[in-house]
């Protein structure tokens, strides 16, 4: 069970309070670059991002935000480090949501400005700790969450409660620790994430164990997968992890075997094709999700076609199709994928 915790709304999105976990990405282009920066939002919309993270390092890039919003409906988020002077010109952008960094933004008297224009703005918060730059000293699971507490005193102190938290370290075990410790401690809710995770397919890896792991236990409301690639992967990552977990369903799910001496089929180019021709159709056309099976041979695969809405066994060429548990005819490993999209359209 999920835990419940405040609603926060980001531009036409809401977290928290039961909402479903939104998907986050980041643009990794300067954000003066507007004309690449719009295009680049518009490609993470069309994979399922649904609110995105633009780097303000300077004035341009902050009053940008006004031109980029202008252009795109994703809620943008302004991420902003050492002055506090950009948030303040990114509020009055129109930025829907700022991340102060505690680590670098800590003088009482420049946070009060920054609240007071959140307030005015009616836009949230993102209490942002890093392990690379915690205040103070070594970035421990107990001195990352002491900065983010210390500072939402600090925003309390100001009345100001339209909150997110994120704690994120490179290191899998801190991170989990740090979310664990902070879902006991506050109601607000959590923007969960890897951070510096290394290559793509390590930081898939690392941000899947942290991030499943949190979600699993009913900690997390919003998730953003860092990986040193396109920032397009980042969302397929985040959208597999919530498929995994059981919290949202983007599409028709594929399971298959892994293959082995007893298959006679080349199943991987199968499995490859089918996810290809299925990302074509509208999933939301569907009556309901559907879970596709796709197995090599006999000893496993009948079972797990027949429990799927869809699904096939092969032998030694051809396979045995099912639907909804009753076997419906045998096709051809050339003819199968055919066979299957015509069931799934039908369904």
């Amino acid at each position: 069970m999920r835990k419940t915790t405040k609603a926060v709304r980001i531009g036409r999105v809401t977290i928290g309070a039961g909402s479903p976990v939104a998907i986050q990405s980041m643009t990794k282009i300067k954000s003066s670059q507007v004309e690449a920066v719009v295009r680049q939002i518009r490609e993470l919309e069309a994979v399922g991002c649904e609110i995105v993270r633009l780097a303000i390092k300077d004035e341009a890039d902050a009053l940008a935000i006004r031109k980029i919003k202008s252009r795109v409906k994703m809620p943008l988020v302004a991420d902003i480090h050492f002055d506090w002077r950009l948030a303040m010109t990114a509020i009055e952008a129109g930025a829907d949501k700022v991340r102060l960094n505690p680590g670098n933004i800590f003088r009482k008297a420049e946070i009060a400005q920054v609240v007071a224009a959140a307030k005015q703005a009616r836009i949230p918060i993102r209490v942002g700790v890093n392990s690379g730059s915690v205040k103070g000293g070594k970035a421990s699971v107990e001195a990352m969450v002491r900065s983010a507490r210390d500072y939402i005193r600090i925003l309390e102190g100001f009345k100001f409660k339209n909150i997110v938290i994120s704690l994120k370290a490179s290191n899998v075990c801190d991170t989990i620790s740090t979310y664990r410790a902070m879902s006991k401690l506050s109601d607000y809710p959590l923007h969960l994430g890897v951070t510096a995770t290394g290559s793509p397919f390590q930081g898939a890896i690392k941000s899947s164990i942290a991030i499943g792991a949190l979600l699993s236990e009913g900690i997390g409301d919003t998730i953003r997968v860092s990986l040193t690639d396109k920032p397009e992967r980042e969302v397929l990552a985040a959208k597999a992890i919530l498929e995994a977990v059981g919290l949202r369903r983007f599409g028709p799910e594929i399971i298959s075997c892994p293959t082995c001496g007893r298959c006679e089929v080349n199943l991987v180019k199968i499995v490859k094709e089918l996810e290809i021709r299925l990302s074509t159709i509208d999933y939301r056309l569907l009556t309901r999700p559907l879970k596709i099976a796709v197995m090599g041979c006999v000893v496993n695969g009948p079972g797990e076609a027949k429990e799927a809405d869809i699904g096939v066994a092969f032998g030694k060429k051809d396979g045995l199709v099912f639907k909804n548990g009753l076997a419906l005819k045998k096709v051809s490993s050339a003819g199968c994928i055919e066979y299957l999209l015509k069931e799934i359209r039908g369904s």
